[in-house]
Formats: C-alpha cells, sequence, structure tokens
C-alpha cells in the first residue's frame, strides 16, 4: 500500500477543498432526505408537515406523536451515529494497520460482544429477570466488547508489530466464536431464534437513553479522534516520519486502538452486530473526496457512513414490509458491489 503524499497536502489548498466541500453538501442533502424518509415511512406513513407538527408540539399525546418520537426518530438518529462511528472506527484501523481489508471487528470486538450476549440469551442467566432481559442484553455485548478490546490495547502496548496484533485478533475472534458455538449447540431451539436476528443486527428499539449515550460519549471520541488529523496524516507516510514530527509512536497507537474500539463497540453492544460499514465506506470516502487528508476524511466517513446505514436501513424495513430483513444482509448486498466497481475503476491508495 503506497501513501500519496500529494494527495494528503494538496487537499489543504484552496482548490483542493472545493471538491470535497460539494461532496459534504450534496451527500449531506441525501442524509437529510433520508432521515426524513425513515421518519415518516413505515407501516404508517407521515408527511413532512405531519413531523414538522409533531417536532413543534412533541406533548400533544397523540399515536402520531408517540410513534414518531419514541420509535422512529430514536431509530434514524441510531443509524446514523452508528453507520458514523463504525465508519470512522474502520477509517482509524486501516491507518493502523496499513491494511485496506481491516474493519472495526477484524481484532474481536464483535465477537466478544456476541460470546457474552450468547451467555445471556442462550443459557439460563437470565431466569427470573425477564422484565430488565433486553437491558441484559446490551450491558453483556457491553462488557464482551470492551473485554477484548482491553485485552487487544494490552497486548498492543507489548508489541510494536501490527501484523502479530492482527493475528492476535483473529484469534480471540476464533475463540469466542468457538465459546458461542458451543452454547448455540447446547441451547434449547426458542432461544436459538432470538440470538440468531440479534446476530443479524438491526438499529430497531433504540431508546432516547441510549441516544445519549452514542451522542455524549460518541461525539466526545469523534472530537477527539479529529483533533489527531494531523498525527495521522503523519502516521500515514511511516511511523519513522510520525516520530520524527514528535508524535509519541506507542502512546498514539494505543490511543488509536481505543478509540476504533470504543466506537465500533458502542455500537456493537446496542444495535448488534452490523457488517461492511466500516470496512467499505472509508474506501468509498477515499474515492468521492479524492483525498488520504484525514481531516477531510475523519468528516467525510462520518457522512457517508450515516448515509450508507440510513439507506440500508430503510431497504431492510421497506423491501418485504412488514417483514423487515437483517439489515447486515442489505449492508452487504448493497455495499459490496459498489465498493468492488469503484476500485476496479480507480486504484484505492490509503
Amino acid at each position: 500500500m503506497t501513501v500519496a503524499r500529494s494527495n494528503t497536502l494538496g487537499a489543504c489548498t484552496p482548490t483542493g477543498w472545493r471538491r470535497p466541500a460539494a461532496a459534504f453538501i450534496f451527500f449531506g442533502a441525501l442524509t437529510a432526505a433520508l432521515v426524513v424518509l425513515n421518519i415518516g415511512i413505515g407501516s404508517i406513513a407521515f408527511s413532512p408537515a405531519d413531523i414538522l407538527q409533531t417536532l413543534i408540539a412533541p406533548e400533544s399525546g397523540t399515536t402520531m406523536s408517540a410513534i414518531i418520537w419514541k420509535i422512529r426518530i430514536p431509530r434514524a438518529i441510531a443509524a446514523v451515529l452508528g453507520g458514523a462511528f463504525l465508519a470512522v472506527s474502520g477509517l482509524l484501523l486501516q491507518v493502523y494497520f496499513r491494511n485496506p481489508i481491516v474493519g472495526p471487528f477484524i481484532l474481536g470486538i464483535s465477537s466478544g460482544a456476541t460470546v457474552m450476549v450468547s451467555f445471556v440469551m442462550l443459557t439460563t442467566l437470565t431466569v427470573g429477570m425477564t422484565v430488565i432481559s433486553p437491558f441484559m442484553t446490551t450491558l453483556a455485548a457491553f462488557i464482551g466488547a470492551y473485554g477484548v478490546m482491553l485485552i487487544i490495547v494490552a497486548v498492543a502496548y507489548r508489541v510494536k508489530s501490527g501484523i502479530t496484533l492482527l493475528i492476535i485478533g483473529l484469534m480471540m475472534g476464533y475463540l469466542c466464536h468457538a465459546v458461542t458455538s458451543i452454547l448455540t449447540a447446547l441451547a434449547e431451539k426458542e432461544k436459538i431464534k432470538g440470538f440468531v436476528l440479534w446476530e443479524l443486527g438491526s438499529f430497531s428499539g433504540f431508546k432516547w437513553s441510549e441516544i445519549s449515550i452514542l451522542l455524549v460519549c460518541g461525539g466526545l471520541i469523534l472530537l477527539l479522534v479529529y483533533l489527531l488529523s494531523k498525527p495521522l496524516n503523519a502516521f500515514l507516510l511511516g511511523e519513522t516520519y510520525a516520530a520524527s514530527m514528535g508524535v509519541n509512536i506507542r502512546r498514539f497507537r494505543i490511543l488509536i486502538l481505543l478509540c476504533a474500539c470504543a466506537l465500533a463497540g458502542m455500537i456493537t453492544s446496542m444495535a448488534g452486530p452490523v457488517a461492511f460499514v466500516g470496512l467499505a465506506v472509508p474506501h468509498m470516502a477515499r474515492l468521492v473526496f479524492q483525498t488520504s487528508d484525514n481531516r477531510i476524511l475523519i468528516p467525510g466517513v462520518c457522512l457517508m457512513g450515516a448515509l450508507v446505514a440510513s439507506l440500508c436501513d430503510f431497504i431492510a424495513r421497506m423491501l418485504l414490509s412488514p417483514v423487515e430483513l437483517p439489515l447486515s444482509a442489505i449492508t452487504a448486498f448493497f455495499g459490496a458491489p459498489i465498493v468492488i466497481g469503484l476500485l476496479m475503476k480507480r486504484r484505492v491508495e490509503l
């Protein structure tokens, strides 16, 4: 993989910013339109005027107000934030490993969340506590995702090789998958169905409390990531170059992993594993914005991740309505051909 120094530096010029500005406006408008569609279209359709009226008077107590405020808006916001977080996580890991096929779940984050959820959903841990079972599922996924993250960060502190760390992450994923497979084989049939549905990923069922956590915690992490744009650009040119620019390499590597794993872990714990977004969106953003400058790519992948996740969530809900399709299946079917086509037309440089 090569680094285009001219692309990274050229985006800083006024001419270099013209295309990104136009792309931000275009994709921002598309994302906003999709958010409105996701709020307005469903088993019960609402016009933009209905949505506006509900936003102005949220305490009206009508069925329309309850559906929009308690179901549609949280889900639409969750799709936007989920896509943005997964995309930024994928970008950070691709920069860290200098590998175009690395995604946020390659380090076993998804597998860690899955194995803990399998303990809750496939065993008798929820006996007598069925009322808080959804909360337990989210908490278990959170513990699993961040437990694996802490192990990976601890290993990263001791080893310098990105390839070694990547292999350890893959082995962690295989170990978690082995435990999950054993629990699935021993579980009762009615429990397996619910677990399989969780594994497919979905932005449905989000509550405002969860949205608040994503906005506050995720927003702070995104701000930190953006402040790391210049060190990330230096890191693209090699660790030796970054060190010559005053970057503490060991501390910076740990920080990249913490931010990437935290963003992916938050979404996985609340929405389940959502495939493709973290892997493919960074490639799409590089091709659209035609730069390797992370000052442009970080907000760019946020926007495109939100767009892709919102579109896929809309398709999953509406394609065979009232049956909701698996979100991860839609993201794969929708995104893989696009990315393959884009990569064949133009060589991607990280």
